[in-house]
């Protein structure tokens, strides 16, 4: 997903802040749990163009009051930034139009990760408030072939995009998990299994021995790679490199880096995609 720059006549428009009400909760699998928003406040949501969409959610400080009803932009425009609300990013796993219900996926890290730990307690009525939704990536229906690869944080937007990825399109969907007992029942998806190795070690040489990626003319394919971002690093070098696949058919991005939490990864993510742009761009490009 491209971010288009900002300036006097460009300016980012003001994200749309939604209330949802937990309408049910899931333990999909062991690390993995589900929940469910909906509500009246969702009449003005709207997803469903692209299979990445995703939300910005919203958690209160610990000791800090906002004003109701609850307004993000004003919050920010009045509040000392140490007192705005903790943002926790989380791809939408599927919107339903007709029922109002914004359904959300959470990998559960132990007793850690606010956004988890949030979901695993949430209850029927309990409210949370969030930005979005943001996305920008859908299969091409026009592609010769498709890729689609990631960590369990990459799950939901796989799973969203399967569907759309047109019926006899070659399609390889490769899904890394820690944990055997996460797989679920997802047509389409190839999952792999790390055990005690780092996130990517089972994922990157499934991907740099598919014969597909090979084969196929590169510029001709969709390629849809996300999760963490060392993986995802030598992932991209290896399609965008070594393959010569144009920027223009990926959608690779690290939704996370193993150290940091999302506050201090979105903090240095412009400057670790820069130098990446940097090393891998081809000379060719």
């Amino acid at each position: 997903m491209s971010v288009q720059p900002t300036g006097p006549s460009q300016q980012r428009p003001t994200p749309q802040t939604h209330t949802g009400r937990v309408v049910r909760g899931e333990r999909l699998t062991p690390n993995l749990h589900r929940v469910v928003l909906g509500g009246p406040e969702l009449d003005r949501f709207a997803a469903g163009e692209h299979t990445d969409h995703y939300v910005k959610l919203l958690f209160p400080r610990p000791g800090v009051q906002y004003p109701q009803p609850f307004d993000a932009a004003a919050i920010r425009a009045t509040f000392p930034r140490e007192q705005w609300p903790v943002t926790r990013t989380y791809t939408v796993r599927a919107w339903d139009p007709r029922e109002r219900e914004l359904t959300l996926d959470f990998v559960l890290h132990g007793d850690s990760g606010l956004a988890a730990q949030w979901a695993v307690r949430a209850r029927p009525g309990d409210e949370l408030q969030f930005n979005g939704p943001g996305g920008g990536y859908s299969p091409d229906p026009g592609a010769a072939w498709h890729l689609l690869a990631g960590d369990e944080t990459a799950l939901p937007a796989i799973a969203a995009a399967l569907p759309r990825v047109p019926a006899g399109a070659p399609c390889v969907a490769l899904v890394e998990l820690g944990d055997p007992a996460d797989r679920q029942d997802i047509p389409g998806v190839t999952w792999l299994y790390r055990g005690d190795g780092p996130v990517g070690s089972a994922l990157v040489p499934a991907v740099l021995a598919h014969p597909f990626a090979a084969g196929d003319d590169p510029a001709k394919g969709h390629a849809f790679v996300h999760g963490e971002a060392t993986f995802v690093k030598e992932l991209r070098r290896y399609l965008r490199v070594e393959r010569g696949m144009p920027r223009e058919r990926m959608s690779i991005s690290g939704y996370w880096r193993l150290g940091h939490d999302e506050d201090g990864w979105q903090a240095s993510k412009r400057a670790w995609n820069a130098q990446i742009e940097a090393e891998q761009e081809p000379a060719f490009s």
